[in-house]
């Protein structure tokens, strides 16, 4: 090994260099092994969310920014753990009903329900829904029912 290599502290033997700093753009690759997705997830997801544009260079090679990376963990929260629809995903994105924080606003009431999917034209019909998201809807609406009243009575 050069002396070169052996003093700087980002080079490795393989030629890699360490982990990277928050800022930095990632690559394809690098973003589905964050999120834990096949890289096509994300190359269809780009063509489905407008809003997912990473930058492109030469021979098409994408680098994606953290933004993007934090929108596409987003839609992936709403797909896969709160069990929107893409279309679903898409009005949220659309009406801003979205915030990077992992929480969801309804834009009707400007409120805010923690990754709670809002009832809409766009999600499951009824029976297709899983019990699960089911249970944690009716959590969600007992919740701030509960809360609501206890306003009223103090």
């Amino acid at each position: 090994m050069s002396e070169a290599a052996q003093t700087d502290p980002i080079s490795t033997v393989s030629g890699r260099r360490g982990p990277k700093s928050a800022a930095a753009f990632r690559t394809i690759s690098e973003v589905a092994r964050e999120l834990d997705l096949p890289q096509h997830v994300l190359r269809f997801w780009e063509s489905r969310f407008n809003q997912v544009k990473p930058l492109k260079r030469g021979g098409g090679r994408r680098y994606y920014r953290p933004e993007d990376i934090e929108l596409l963990r987003t839609i992936r929260a709403l797909l896969y753990r709160d069990g929107y629809t893409i279309k679903g995903v898409q009005k949220l994105l659309r009406e801003g009903g979205i915030r990077l924080d992992g929480e969801t606003n309804n834009p009707d009431t400007g409120s805010t329900l923690s990754g709670t999917p809002a009832a809409s034209p766009e999600a499951p019909a009824s029976g297709a829904l899983h019990s699960g998201r089911q249970r944690r809807e009716i959590e969600a609406v007992i919740g701030e029912l509960t809360e609501l009243k206890k306003l009223l009575q103090d």
